[in-house]
């Protein structure tokens, strides 16, 4: 499955929005931090403007003061009014400069405070009575130059003296005025800012709520959700639970966890699975191997003790015959008793057979075991069963293989795969198909006979080893062939394991041998002595 939106690209948004909600919050308070800090410091500023105007507003009163204080002496005479206004170390003189001094320094300290670009910083009503006052300034001592001739132009000098007077009052008393104007109108121009900062710090927090409630939505769906499911996926599977899959719908890596941790679940299922069926296929060749070791040695006690009867019973037989025959008698009743004399005969071989298949199938003595040749068995056996009459009409195939080693008996091996064989034969019709496969798997050699006969059901699957058991197509045999199949391999530390897809459907024989640890000789001459010794089998 492709990852549509891998973590490190979540991871990514997740940081954006944290990043987004924190400069956010950030953006909010600088604005208001640095708002605040610009209405402290524009009232710093015109805080330190008050004093100065206060200090012109003094010097100008002084002034005013000094010349009404000398109007008051009635010294009205032009030699003394002269002295009064003209000489440069009067104290009118030095008040005039006092006052001209604090109004430069005040004009700087405007200066300064219109160039901050702080609230409330238009100075224009300011510098406007300072242009005037320094211009009645410039009037006042222009006044105090060289005297006038005359008494009327010195009594117009007075006049227009005592009008700057009062103008320089009038003026330096407006200067705090306007700084109490513009705090008044303060009021209403912060009450609209801070009014903006509020509803902007609102929505600050409401936008970092939302995105902090999003992140942890996404943060949930994203990690938490799928971590939970996966911890609950893999205990429900650490419990036994194999048909348990996770189903994850993040499409990211995630979702690759939850496959892999799926894929897992279905080996471990496959590998349980056939791990029970190899413990019930092991157990019921342990209890197969119990019932044939019982019935060998059975079979081999009652074989010995039927094997004499049987002999007397052939040998009378057929010296009764001999004698029938001597007294050259040849009426219906001699021909009839010659007649059940040979059946007796031909019964009493055959049970003689199935007892020597019984001491057969219950001799488990050591045998001596050699590197035997499997495709060369394979191929004397099919060899001899083709000239067989009644398998004639079906075709035998052995496919082109190794010929591989393994460490046994070639009589009991070729009894194996004459059993087999003949077995399968008798399955298929008359011109039914036999194959014959041979091939390694690891360390061991694995033969396959397969037929397209008339095949096998689950319960004949499950009895089919078992001795005295046939369902032979024409109800022949006596049901020790494969149990005798079964012994033999087992005692070569093989196995053998039969699959059939059902009746008429065909069969499938797999024999499995360890091979044969040959490593010391060379492959020419064992094959060789294989050759010799399977030709002598």
């Amino acid at each position: 499955m492709s990852r549509a939106w891998p973590i490190r690209d979540k991871l990514l948004l997740v940081g954006l929005l944290v990043a987004v909600v924190v400069g956010t919050l950030s953006a909010s308070s600088f604005v208001g931090i640095y708002s605040y800090r610009r209405l402290v410091r524009s009232l710093s500023s015109r805080a330190a403007e008050l004093p100065l105007a206060s200090e012109v507003s003094r010097s100008v009163e002084r002034l005013r003061f000094n010349y009404a204080r000398h109007q008051s002496f009635s010294l009205w005479s032009q030699g003394f009014e002269g002295v009064l206004l003209r000489s440069p170390e009067n104290e009118f003189a030095k008040l005039l400069t006092a006052t001209e001094w604090a109004l430069s320094r005040y004009g700087l300290e405007l200066a300064a405070g219109e160039s901050d670009g702080m609230p409330f910083g238009d100075r224009t009503q300011e510098r406007h009575s300072v242009a005037e006052i320094s211009e009645s300034l410039k009037t006042l001592e222009t006044l105090n130059g060289p005297a006038m001739f005359g008494h009327e132009q010195e009594e117009n000098k007075k006049l227009i003296v005592q009008w700057e007077l009062e103008r320089l009052e009038s003026l330096s008393a407006e200067l705090p005025s306007f700084l109490q104007q513009r705090l008044h109108a303060l009021a209403s121009e912060v009450r609209i800012r801070y009014r903006t900062l509020i509803v902007v710090t609102w929505v600050s927090v409401i936008a970092a709520v939302g995105l902090l409630v999003t992140l942890g939505i996404l943060t949930y769906h994203w990690v938490f959700r799928p971590l939970r499911m996966l911890g609950r996926g893999s205990r429900r599977v650490a419990l036994g639970d194999f048909d348990y899959r996770i189903e994850m719908d993040t499409f990211d890596e995630m979702a690759e966890l939850a496959n892999a941790l799926n894929d897992m679940t279905s080996r471990f299922k496959a590998i349980r699975d056939d791990l029970d069926r190899q413990v019930q296929l092991r157990t019921k060749e342990v209890i197969r191997s119990e019932q044939l070791a019982s019935v060998g040695f059975l079979a081999a006690g009652v074989a010995h003790e039927i094997n004499n009867p049987l002999a007397s019973i052939a040998m009378c037989a057929e010296s009764l015959e001999s004698r029938i025959v001597d007294d050259g008698r040849d009426d219906e009743e001699s021909k009839l008793t010659r007649r059940y004399l040979e059946l007796i005969q031909t019964e009493a071989f055959r049970c003689k057979g199935i007892t020597e298949k019984l001491l057969d199938f219950s001799r488990l003595g050591e045998v001596r075991r050699q590197p035997t040749a499997l495709r060369r068995l394979a191929l004397d056996v099919a060899d001899m069963l083709r000239h067989v009459g009644r398998f004639r009409g079906a075709s035998i195939e052995i496919v082109e293989s190794l010929d591989l080693l393994v460490m046994a008996n070639p009589q009991e091996l070729k009894q194996v795969i004459l059993n087999l064989l003949v077995n399968a034969l008798d399955s298929v019709e008359e011109s039914g198909h036999v194959r014959i496969r041979l091939f390694r798997s690891d360390a061991d050699a694995v033969l396959e006979i397969i037929d397209n006969g008339c095949g096998m059901d689950q319960d004949v699957l499950e009895h089919l080893f078992e001795p005295f058991f046939t369902r032979r197509k024409h109800g022949q045999g006596t049901g020790l062939g494969l149990s005798i199949v079964h012994r033999i391999v087992a005692d070569h530390g093989g196995r053998i394991e039969v699959t059939s897809e059902g009746v008429d459907r065909g069969s499938c024989f797999q024999i499995t041998f360890p091979l044969a640890d040959i490593a010391a000789r060379s492959g020419s001459q064992i094959f060789k002595e294989v050759d010799h010794r399977s030709q002598a089998a």
